[in-house]
């Protein structure tokens, strides 16, 4: 199967599967659409990478790869429905009963946003959330974007950057429609100021009550 030689992994699966379907993880049986593949792989390289199990149904069961076009339908989605294209990683594995598992592995992207195209040929940028692939946020996007061509610059932290800050602090998160709102604020404005803050690392996002807002770096 796409020349790989399959190894014994029946506790390595068991030990994964167990822990279900996470940020990191996405079970795959049907292997049908490439540009859904392609929303996973949006979602996992836009974050912090992630793997595929192809052949385990969403209970967990093994029901092994079907057939060999699963792998190509994959790395079609890869390849012709991520923009920038996207390198896998395939490693085979054989359950106790004989079924194979595929683990298709993708590293975080050194550039966002990975964008996949959807069935109205939109490019769109996902996001990992727990276990679903969320639609990033404009500003997101923007952020992103800002930050991969940014040149090296000093920013000064006049009183509204200020105010953004403290009300992070205060509050852990802050949306851009408060921050635009609570500093009167047009909503350009309020939004150039966070692209430019996360452009140098100095604020991040986070996903809160349904949406996608504002937050401090992790450390």
């Amino acid at each position: 199967m796409k020349d790989l030689k399959a190894t014994r992994g029946k506790f390595y699966l068991q030990r994964i599967i167990a822990e279900g379907e996470h940020e990191t993880q996405d079970f795959k049986f049907a292997i049908s659409d490439a540009r859904k593949i392609a929303r996973s792989l949006s979602a996992f390289a836009n974050h912090s990478g992630g793997r595929l199990l192809i052949g385990v149904k969403d209970n967990g069961s093994i029901a092994g790869v079907r057939n060999e076009e699963d792998i190509y339908v994959i790395e079609q989605a890869a390849q012709l429905y991520c923009r920038p294209a996207q390198q896998l990683e395939f490693t085979a594995f054989t359950a106790d009963d004989g079924a194979i598992v595929i683990r298709a592995e993708i590293a975080p992207s050194p550039t966002r946003p990975v964008q996949a195209q959807d069935a109205d040929g939109r490019w769109l940028a996902y996001y990992r959330v727990a276990d679903e692939n969320i639609l990033a946020s404009p500003l997101m996007v923007k952020a992103w974007r800002r930050r991969h061509s940014r040149s090296e610059e000093l920013i000064t932290l006049g009183s509204a950057e200020q105010m953004l800050l403290d009300m992070i602090r205060r509050d852990g998160t802050a949306s851009a429609s408060d921050f635009m709102l609570q500093n009167h604020l047009s909503r350009n404005n309020a939004e150039e100021i966070i692209c430019r803050l996360y452009a140098i690392g100095v604020v991040d996002f986070t996903f809160h009550n349904r949406e996608f807002v504002v937050t401090l770096p992790r450390d």
